[in-house]
């Protein structure tokens, strides 16, 4: 066994320092990456043209649980596969293949935001969103820095003016109080502005949404946002008390972009190669929601063997949606009966 999945099982208290999850949410995730492993290969068995028989060739050097160890090694620390390579005992190149088989792996299996979750359902969708324009939803943006590209053009598209550096922007909408991140855009071009991302938004939600922002969301009128000291003037004591209680209601969408960077492959200038960089994100922002609770893993075992069978995949909305299941389709056109 590797030094490091021993010290893991040794010592479960720096299991969320050392890889961000704490060690039930670790074991479930490797519950889920395995089934998602034999269903990949299920697959690629039913396009695959044999000249050996299955079971074949060499085995690999790390097990099922340590290649996920350093997926999640790579996301939590952001070391170089050369490290990672002499951390697991194997090649720099293993260790890059390793990374990305199992990080397209959770990307497709699992879910980094809730309206990605719901989308598979049509039904589930459109119930979310109505029970979403119960909430207010906080939204905000923030900026990576990324590799300078080559191409004057490039550099040109990509450079921003208020990092002074050639960036990603990302946009986070979440839940009041952060418990869940609602949706996800990431890999936008660096001076793109806020609003006109925003804007883009809006089309996947009902129109009756609510959305509170900082100020560069103003002139969008289902964004509430902070009033602005008037050239030459001040704000009133109303007016502040108003921005200051804005601010204690919207800090929370902060603490989750906050969640986001403890995954430093979200905090630093970003390595990879620039068109893995939205599944990337997307898939830190699943780690996201199983690190504060919002994406729930259930395992599912036989009674007899306790062999895991399947993963479940549960959010917020989970119980409301298994209610409404009983009730009849032409009754969901009134949602404040729903709601109720």
């Amino acid at each position: 066994m590797l030094y490091t999945l021993k010290y893991i099982n040794q010592n479960p208290q720096e299991c969320k320092r050392l890889l961000g999850l704490e060690p039930q949410q670790l074991h479930n995730l490797i519950e889920q990456g395995i089934i998602l492993q034999k269903q990949h290969q299920q697959n690629r068995e039913k396009e695959k043209v044999r000249i050996i028989r299955a079971g074949g060739g060499k085995a690999p050097k790390l097990t099922e649980e340590e290649q996920i160890i350093l997926t999640l090694m790579y996301l939590r620390q952001h070391l170089t596969f050369q490290v990672l390579g002499l951390l697991f005992q194997v090649s720099e190149s293993t260790a890059n293949n390793i990374f990305h088989h199992w990080q397209m792996l959770f990307r497709e299996g699992l879910s980094g935001s809730l309206l990605e979750q719901v989308k598979k359902s049509q039904e589930d969708e459109v119930i979310v969103k109505e029970l979403l324009t119960e909430y207010e939803l906080i939204i905000d943006s923030e900026e990576q820095a990324r590799e300078r590209p080559g191409e004057y053009q490039k550099q040109k598209a990509c450079y921003s003016g208020k990092k002074k550096s050639h960036t990603f922007k990302n946009q986070v909408i979440v839940l009041p109080r952060g418990e869940d991140i609602v949706d996800i855009v990431a890999g936008e071009l660096g001076p793109k502005s806020d609003l006109r991302i925003a804007q883009e938004s809006l089309r996947k939600f009902h129109s009756d949404q609510r959305f509170s922002g900082d100020k560069a969301y103003q002139g969008e009128s289902q964004i509430k946002s902070p009033q602005k000291k008037p050239k030459n003037g001040e704000l009133n004591s109303q007016q502040k008390q108003q921005n200051k209680l804005l601010s204690s209601q919207r800090v929370f969408v902060e603490h989750v972009i906050r969640v986001f960077k403890i995954f430093r492959v979200a905090q630093e200038r970003f390595r990879l190669r620039t068109e893995c960089y939205t599944d990337v994100m997307m898939t830190i922002g699943s780690l996201v929601r199983l690190r504060i609770g919002a994406l729930k893993l259930e395992l599912v075992k036989e009674e007899k063997s306790g062999k895991t069978i399947t993963v479940n995949m549960a959010h917020k909305f989970t119980n409301q949606l298994k209610s409404l299941a009983s009730i009849p389709h032409g009754f969901v056109a009134n949602p404040e009966v729903i709601l109720e």
